[in-house]
């Protein structure tokens, strides 16, 4: 064994060497070359431990306001890399020529999670995102609804029994966490993680919390080692990441073993109960409409070559479970910490909420039309969507046409971009979010009610390409967030649930939020993922 680790490992050397003369030969010769874009005094780096630094925010403003809407930004190993905002471009990316420019980090996303709808491409892709379509449209949405609420009243009953009659200082975000969860759960996957009835930690859940930060930990060398990460033999590469003597390593392989785990048993105790003739699995199976009875249904009737395999069908569980608690978790406590900061506004949000409510549950249709609750909403997903950029990478030499033009290093106008093939963009969704030419130059200020009036004419004209809200932050396409509906749902119902019984202020902790994968809070310097607020109950049950 030691032999073939060797083996491997100098052949990696080997590539990497030759990578990088390759790469220092065609940069000389690059269209890309004239764009303007900062400096980087790493040849191995480049911009990478920049642009992945959890709390680099002030470099990674002067980017968006030194060189507008498209720079060149150096990746590894001497590579030219795309920094995009420019709407026009992210058009073209996201919805014109999507199978051109694909996922960057297909391959180690997919050794990671398996082969799910965020890591796998093409005809697999579509595939199975048309099979799941239909757990996301209105109509289901609207069946789900009173089991959000219920399960918003379990987390609701636990914080008052935390508190008792006092106010106390809570972890919000472990709240948050454990409600998406179970949501998640009950909403997609027809299983329940968590009845919310204790202060206790879940393994799982944690291991959730902490894949987005464990991943950003190590993001400049899964960005300079992603093209080997597929070098060898799956039992090879387990056995070189088990020699790796590093704690950041170690630790995203303890979670991502954990996530795995429960996922399996989760789609084995379904099958399981399947084989078994359970009828009330069949039924629900039948008759369902989440995530595991749509694939189970559907690899009941499909033929033995177009059913999906165990893996595909795990893969789908940890893929949704990731993509759905964290971001919507994390959105949630965003929110509440914005409206601990803001007084004024949870104040009037409350009254809202209160006179919807008028002592019953408010209906679907109601709560997705509250208007502040909507402003508060799209404001807070406007300036801190939990995604703030992406990767793409060019498959084919194409063009990439341009919104205005820019001036390039030569003093030239640049109206379009001719994109060699492999160039890696960074898709800065936060910069098109608050890009003051398009927003005004208030752009970077939270203020809900900008979304009360009209908006700026100069967003219609730019046509963003995002599913949701003239927004990038749920991305567009065909590989948009398929669940942006449903995660809107779910943080507003929980909101609602929150609001009219709880009140939210800050403590003396200072709350910081990491801009990881998924944004996330931890307190002063630690990156414990964590957010405490001071928390009383108001009313009555």
């Amino acid at each position: 064994m030691a032999l073939n680790i060797s083996f491997i490992l100098g052949l990696g050397i080997v590539a990497t060497l030759a990578l990088v003369i390759r790469r220092v030969i065609q940069n000389q010769t690059s269209p890309l070359r004239n764009i303007p874009g900062p400096t980087s005094g790493s040849l191995l780096k480049g911009n990478v431990h920049q642009l992945m630094s959890p709390r680099n925010e002030e470099w990674k403003k002067e980017l968006v306001e030194t060189y507008g809407p498209v720079a060149r930004l150096r990746g590894p190993f001497a590579t030219i890399w795309l920094h995009v905002y420019d709407p026009k471009a992210l058009y073209n990316i996201a919805i014109k020529n999507q199978d051109i420019w694909s996922k960057n980090t297909i391959g180690a996303s997919g050794l990671l999670l398996g082969p799910g709808l965020l890591t796998t491409e093409g005809p697999q892709h579509r595939k199975q995102r048309k099979m799941l379509t239909p757990v996301f449209s209105a109509a289901y949405l609207r069946n789900v609804t009173t089991p959000f609420y219920e399960t918003s009243y379990k987390l609701r009953d636990a914080l008052r029994k935390v508190l008792g009659s006092e106010a106390k200082e809570v972890d919000v975000l472990k709240w948050t966490g454990r409600t998406a969860l179970e949501l998640l759960g009950q909403g997609a996957l027809g299983y329940s993680f968590d009845p919310l009835v204790e202060d206790v930690t879940d393994p799982f859940a944690e291991a959730v919390k902490s894949f987005f930060g464990a991943t950003n930990a190590l993001g400049v060398a899964r960005a300079i080692f992603g093209p080997f990460v597929l070098i060898g033999p799956a039992w090879l590469r387990r056995q070189i990441v088990e020699l790796i003597p590093n704690a950041n390593v170690q630790s995203l392989k303890k979670i991502v073993d954990t996530m795995y785990q429960r996922s399996t048993d989760i789609v084995n105790e379904k099958k399981a109960a399947m084989d078994k003739g359970d009828d009330a699995v069949l039924r629900q199976v039948s008759e369902g409409n989440d995530i595991m009875s749509i694939l189970l249904r559907a690899n009941m009737t499909a033929s033995e070559k177009e059913k999906l395999s165990d893996d595909e069908l795990i893969a789908q569980v940890s893929t949704f479970i990731l993509a759905g608690m964290d971001t919507t978790s994390n959105a949630t406590s965003r929110l509440l910490h914005l409206l601990a900061m803001n007084p004024d506004v949870q104040e009037k949000l409350r009254s809202e909420i209160l006179d919807a409510q008028a002592g019953q549950e408010v209906s679907y249709d109601q709560v997705m039309d509250l208007p502040y609750l909507d402003a508060v909403t799209r404001e807070t997903l406007r300036l801190y969507g939990p995604v703030g950029k992406l990767s793409r990478v060019a498959r084919q030499d194409t063009v990439l046409p341009l919104h205005g033009p820019i001036r390039g290093t030569d003093g030239t106008l640049i109206t379009e971009l001719h994109v060699p093939k492999g160039t890696v963009a960074m898709l800065n969704l936060w910069a098109c979010n608050t890009n003051k030419a398009l927003w005004g130059e208030d752009a970077y200020e939270w203020k809900p009610e900008r979304w009360l009036g009209p908006l700026p004419r100069a967003l219609d004209e730019a046509r963003i390409p995002g599913v949701y809200s003239n927004l990038m932050s749920f991305y567009g396409g065909g590989r948009g967030c398929i669940g942006f509906k449903y995660a809107q749902l779910e943080l507003k119902v929980v909101l609602s649930v929150l609001l009219a019984n709880f009140k939210f202020e800050l403590t003396d902790k200072e709350i910081v939020w990491n801009h990881a994968g998924v944004a996330f809070p931890s307190v002063g310097k630690s990156r414990k993922p964590e957010m405490p607020l001071k928390v009383s109950a108001i009313g009555t049950l």
